[in-house]
């Protein structure tokens, strides 16, 4: 007779089995999972992780989590396990996607996914887990690596149910919830949507401002002074007050978001003029070799456009 079961009120899926059940996995360490993870872990969250790169686990073994040597050590051991990949290359890459170990992976798991994916892409991913026997939920985040480190993102959820909000707790100060899959990743793009703008708009004030010789301490001064004051406008003027691209948002992640929101937008019929510019200056910024730096390095890509 195999494992009993734990039904998850509300969850996309059938009912998942309780094996380690108060063990969560963790998939991806990179900028932001390695943070959003060490956040769990402080929380006393008993925690297993795996990353691509094994260095980028140093951290949550020194915090008391379990280091699995493979993706399928976690699925083995947690009950939910958290997803913070790059893209959806990687996704199905690590999860075997389209391969029989897939179901093998998933079934009887609560998979959540926290990256930035298309909307498509994960209602396709949730149907492939509910069918292979396992739960899904959508948890995308609107912040940077500096909410991630201090657990001040906000989390946009679709699908799951509500315990899977206290367990996501110790990572953000904010859960919307977003209705069903693909809803979250959706909401997502709308924000992001305004937080690229917002900052490619703040890149061309700054360029604006030292191409007519202005201070930019003095711009920044002005800025923040001023009823547009947000707490992105404060770090990221600063960062190009001080020519500082050390990555917090990486500009080519920024890059490919906005490939996806222009993406959406073209599948709804949806205009998005400002997306498709702040588009095409991320990706000349990108060709000029700031991929890695912060997003603020967009203004390299307004320096070459001038003369």
């Amino acid at each position: 007779m195999g494992p009993p079961l734990l039904n998850w009120p509300g969850a996309a899926g059938p009912a998942v089995r309780n094996v380690a059940a108060m063990t969560v996995g963790f998939v991806g360490l990179g900028v932001m999972g390695q943070p959003m993870a060490l956040n769990l872990a402080r929380a006393g969250t008993e925690l297993i992780v795996w990353n691509r790169t094994p260095e980028r686990a140093g951290p949550l073994r020194a915090a008391g989590a379990t280091v699995a040597a493979d993706v399928a050590g976690v699925f083995a051991e947690a009950q939910t396990v958290i997803m913070m990949l790059a893209n959806d290359q990687v996704i199905d890459s690590v999860l075997g996607r389209g391969t029989d170990g897939f179901a093998k992976l998933v079934a009887g798991r609560r998979v959540v996914h926290m990256g930035t994916t298309a909307p498509a892409y994960s209602g396709g991913l949730a149907a492939d887990v509910t069918a292979a026997g396992g739960s899904y939920a959508e948890a995308p985040v609107s912040g940077s690596r500096g909410p991630a480190e201090t657990g001040d993102l906000v989390v946009m959820i679709a699908g799951g149910d509500p315990g899977l909000e206290d367990l996501l707790r110790p990572m953000c100060r904010e859960i919307v919830r977003c209705g069903a899959v693909p809803g979250a990743l959706l909401m997502k793009l709308a924000v992001n949507t305004f937080l690229i703008s917002m900052v490619t708009g703040l890149a061309e004030a700054f360029h604006f401002a030292g191409r007519h010789g202005l201070d930019p301490g003095t711009l920044l001064t002005a800025l923040d002074a001023g009823p547009m004051a947000s707490t992105v406008s404060r770090v990221k003027g600063r960062k190009l007050r001080d020519q500082d691209f050390e990555v917090q948002a990486a500009l080519r992640d920024v890059l490919y978001n906005s490939e996806l929101v222009v993406d959406a937008a073209r599948r709804a019929g949806i205009a998005s003029p400002l997306l498709d510019a702040c588009r095409e200056l991320y990706a000349e910024a990108a060709a000029a070799g700031y991929s890695g730096a912060d997003m603020a390095a967009v203004v390299r890509a307004f320096d070459a456009r001038s003369r």
